[in-house]
């Protein structure tokens, strides 16, 4: 049964189209296999904002490469942006409800939650996550994180029902002054614990450091630049995940252990 109240506060709105399309096309090489093994592939949109247009996006995006039968919920807790929503339900398996943390009672195999725990305060984020990850289905996965309003920098952790599982920075490479960028875009989680002796910032650190060190190869390109970068940091030890074709489009994903405060 759906919690009476929705649990969370609405928030600030803030989207514009194809703000989260990075953090959806990881989603898609990365979430794709437990949503096509789901009897019913549920996906959350929490907090879409002032207007729909990311839930429209994340829904066309899983339609057209991981499933076409996607059904995709966009949950906001302020009743009259689920009532502007509406108007947008119009390709198959998408609608918009009133929800919150407790996700309207659903049990989705994924959900998104981006921009929305940033207005919290860090000490609230375990019980937001946990929530979140209670109401999964079997084998679901919550991807939680930020970016800016152009979607040009970001991050975000992967998590299952136990807990977290990885963390991924991602940047727009060819807009991308240093990786000390990124650091104005960490999860609720780490933003506050880029500060010396915390793991997160001896991962930037490492990536700019890395970033300097590769100026050489910036006449062949911000992309080539960004695989040397990420290659000098896992020769360092990082434990970094996936290969270069992944780390090709701005993504560095590690292992949450190597990142969790401390």
């Amino acid at each position: 049964m759906p919690a009476s109240r929705p649990l969370g506060a609405a928030t600030r709105g803030t989207t514009n189209p194809n703000r989260l399309r990075r953090v959806d096309n990881w989603i898609v090489e990365t979430c794709a296999d437990p949503l096509r093994a789901a009897p019913d592939p549920l996906v959350v949109d929490l907090g879409y904002g002032a207007t729909p247009v990311t839930a429209v996006e994340l829904r066309d995006r899983l339609a057209a490469r991981v499933r076409p039968d996607v059904r995709v919920v966009g949950l906001e807790i302020d009743p009259v942006r689920v009532a502007d929503a509406q108007p947008a339900a119009d390709p198959p398996g998408l609608t918009f409800a009133r929800g919150g943390f407790e996700l309207a009672g659903l049990r989705p195999t994924l959900v998104r939650a981006f921009n929305v725990l940033r207005q919290y305060d860090e000490s609230e984020v375990a019980d937001a996550w946990a929530t979140m990850c209670a109401r999964l289905a079997r084998g679901g996965l919550l991807v939680e994180g930020t970016c800016d309003e152009l979607g040009r920098l970001g991050g975000w952790v992967l998590l299952e029902a136990d807990g977290p599982r990885s963390l991924t920075l991602a940047a727009r490479l060819t807009t991308l002054e240093s990786p000390a960028e990124l650091a104005e875009r960490l999860p609720k989680a780490l933003i506050h614990r880029n500060v010396p002796g915390e793991r997160i910032h001896d991962l930037i650190r490492a990536l700019d450091d890395a970033w300097r060190a590769a100026a050489g190869y910036a006449p062949f390109g911000p992309r080539q630049r960004w695989l040397h970068t990420v290659s000098a940091v896992r020769a360092q030890g990082w434990p970094v995940l996936g290969r270069p074709r992944h780390w090709r489009h701005g993504h560095l994903t590690v292992p949450w252990p190597a990142v969790s405060p401390t």
